[in-house]
């Protein structure tokens, strides 16, 4: 998918929201998109870990941490089964560890910060439930785009015209 999120906002601004600018990239694909697919979760990864280990088919996992720095919900190994499994890109409203291998995967990947801690695993969590961070509110289903300008969030899948760039 070829975009960048300032003609997207340049064509679609009302349709759209636009997250504060407050992540940093830690994975492989600076540019990625997709259907979201969400998380709730504090300090306990297991249903990052659940969803990662299901087919992505190009979707966006999006992952309300709160916020918490205190340990991370993605690392390696998880981000690997997310490339693997087709996912387009994990956000993190929270922490990553092991960025160094998270940026050789093909995946995109926003996070917080990075921390060495790792999350609980307690089965707590939710699932598919809208979340609300950094200034936006995302559904399942909603597109989210993102790339080095930052991250936006649509109720549709967007297509921009070619005659209304910069």
């Amino acid at each position: 998918m070829d975009f960048k999120t300032a003609d997207l906002c340049d064509q679609f601004g009302g349709e759209l929201q636009v997250a504060e600018p407050v992540f940093h990239s830690y994975g492989g694909r600076r540019t990625f998109a997709g259907p979201a697919s969400t998380v709730r979760c504090c300090e306990d990864n297991s249903r990052v870990r659940e969803a990662v280990g299901e087919p992505g088919a190009g979707r966006v996992l999006v992952v309300d941490g709160g916020g918490s720095r205190r340990c991370a919900l993605l690392g390696d190994l998880l981000a690997q089964q997310a490339a693997a499994h087709g996912w387009a890109g994990v956000i993190i409203y929270g922490c990553v560890r092991d960025s160094a291998e998270i940026a050789g995967f093909a995946l995109g990947v926003l996070a917080l910060a990075t921390l060495p801690r790792r999350s609980d695993r307690q089965g707590r969590g939710e699932r598919d439930v809208p979340v609300e961070f950094a200034g936006v509110r995302v559904r399942p289903g909603d597109w989210v785009y993102a790339d080095e300008d930052g991250l936006l969030v649509a109720r549709r899948a967007l297509v921009l015209n070619p005659s209304d760039g910069p």
